[in-house]
């Protein structure tokens, strides 16, 4: 069953096309990456699907029902957004921060109860937050603020996750953690998820499908095998890679050739 269908949408900055005819369908209960160059129109699909954006063409449908006819309440219920960074201009709370993804569930004059702190507790301890409960926002490093976002996000209980670069501020002890989150609630909950990463190989391991995106156009879609190609992504980025099979999972796996290293930093 589709959960999300992008038809032909076309969206520019100022007369600058930013994306072109992009038409894609996502099924629910998949798990795909959106990979591309930096200025390929990835951050501002997401903004599109969340209705931050509006396309100039186009149309894209949440269940069917186009993004642009739905109330703001109603599609947070089903899309939660993890972005790459959220400044906080008051100085929240984690515990606070979290419960806010609590928000669209509660209607306008319903106040948190015994269920929203559970699933805020629950979503605390997913994402190894539960012990910043009680610290300022502001106080935090850039991944401890990361993990809160995710964790506000999972207490949405959303259907359709979009991670704009989630773990950019990640050491890799939480990058991994955080993917083997995603894809067990994936897996066990049907969670659908479409995630933003500049790190090609994670896409690789963890995307069931994977859309490759050039100067705000799709370049291929498929599985990781059929998009992560040397062909594909020499052309797309411009360098020169080797893409061979993982030894343990035989995924497809990207690395530049050295002849683009410089002797000093090959040393």
């Amino acid at each position: 069953m589709s959960i999300l269908q992008a038809d032909k949408i076309g969206f520019s900055y100022n007369g600058n096309w930013v994306l072109r005819d992009v038409t894609f369908e996502i099924q629910a209960g998949d798990f795909v990456g959106l990979i591309g160059p930096n200025g390929s129109g990835k951050t501002t699909l997401l903004k599109l699907i969340d209705d931050i954006l509006k396309p100039l063409e186009g149309t894209i449908r949440i269940h069917g029902t186009p993004v642009r006819q739905m109330k703001r309440e109603a599609l947070a219920k089903i899309v939660s957004v993890v972005p790459q960074e959220s400044p906080m201009i008051f100085p929240f709370m984690v515990q606070e921060v979290v419960l806010m993804g609590r928000a669209p569930h509660l209607g306008k004059w319903r106040f948190e109860g015994e269920k929203d702190f559970a699933i805020m507790r629950r979503a605390m301890e997913m994402t190894d937050t539960l012990a910043l409960a009680g610290r300022n926002m502001n106080r935090l490093s850039g991944g401890e603020r990361q993990r809160v976002l995710i964790a506000r996000a999972l207490a949405q209980e959303p259907q359709l996750m979009l991670l704009d670069e989630p773990t950019a501020f990640l050491d890799i002890r939480h990058q991994v953690e955080f993917f083997n989150l995603i894809k067990t609630l994936n897996r066990n909950q049907s969670l659908t998820v479409m995630a933003v990463t500049h790190d090609i190989n994670l896409a690789s391991l963890y995307c069931d499908r994977i859309i490759l995106l050039k100067e705000g156009r799709i370049r291929v879609s498929g599985r990781p095998a059929e998009v992560i190609t040397e062909d594909h992504i020499q052309a797309v980025y411009d360098t020169p890679v080797t893409v061979d099979q993982h030894p343990v999972t035989g995924l497809p796996r990207v690395t530049p050739k050295r002849e683009n290293l410089s002797e000093t930093g090959s040393r």
